[in-house]
């Protein structure tokens, strides 16, 4: 499971770099439509500087060159976003899914990145412990507990989801409550340590087969459309997070 790092990483290093990337696209003019998380309403200039922040940092990650200081400092930004932008927008309209799910996403991927700033920490011999930073800990719960949100909409929002999945998988309703239940499984698994990493394996395999089956085909149909880049980016940053969790909770276990 330590072996899952190293993927984790990569995962979450492209899916931040593709973020800034298509910042930059926004700002330049050469995307259009109506983004989704994780922009934010701002002026022109706002986009270029959090594009070419996202790029370097993810740059930064995948050839883990001040890897551990672009994961903290990614990972602050992400958590004052969420406490300034998305929270104030939740307690607005407590019934609407949207600012709930936004943030559930930004806080998780917060969660991995905080996770793999703590796979960096050391012990007094120099090796490398992973699970063992108050970083990873605190990363480890902020990654789970969104999950719980995420395992309600499905079960309550079931016969829309079931729209999501593809039209060539059967039994799509079962499938989108099943996911919710998974959700709410793994969520426990992770914060009472009982079978958390394989748990939080198995939730970055799913989110990496969603990049796959769901979201590629759907931004090769819609190429021109944000919403579907974006959710691409969040469900492989997704992946990336859950791997980095398994690999950290995996010698605790």
């Amino acid at each position: 499971m330590d072996s899952l790092l190293k993927p984790s990483r990569i995962l979450l290093a492209i899916a931040i770099a593709c973020f800034g990337l298509h910042y930059l696209a926004f700002a330049t003019g050469l995307a259009t439509g109506a983004p989704g998380p994780p922009w934010f309403p701002g002026p022109p200039w706002l986009s270029w500087a959090a594009g070419i922040s996202l790029l370097v940092t993810g740059v930064s990650l995948l050839i883990n060159q001040k890897g551990q200081w672009a994961a903290l400092l990614l990972g602050l930004a992400l958590l004052i976003r969420v406490l300034i932008i998305h929270l104030p927008r939740i307690l607005v309209n407590l019934h609407d899914p949207g600012p709930w799910t936004s943030a559930g996403e930004i806080l998780s991927i917060c969660g991995g990145t905080l996770v793999l700033e703590g796979s960096w920490a050391k012990g007094l011999d120099g090796d490398r412990l992973p699970g063992s930073s108050s970083t990873t800990f605190f990363g480890q719960y902020l990654f789970a507990f969104p999950l719980f949100i995420f395992g309600a909409q499905h079960l309550i929002y079931g016969q829309f989801v079931a729209t999501l999945v593809p039209s060539w998988i059967p039994a799509r309703l079962f499938w989108a409550y099943f996911i919710g239940a998974a959700f709410i499984a793994a969520a426990l698994a992770i914060l009472t340590r009982r079978l958390g990493a394989l748990a939080a394996a198995l939730l970055g395999l799913m989110f990496f087969f969603w990049v796959l089956m769901v979201h590629i085909p759907r931004v090769v149909v819609s190429p021109h459309n944000a919403n579907e880049w974006t959710s691409a980016f969040v469900a492989l940053a997704m992946s990336g997070s859950a791997l980095a969790v398994a690999g950290t909770l995996a010698r605790r276990e």
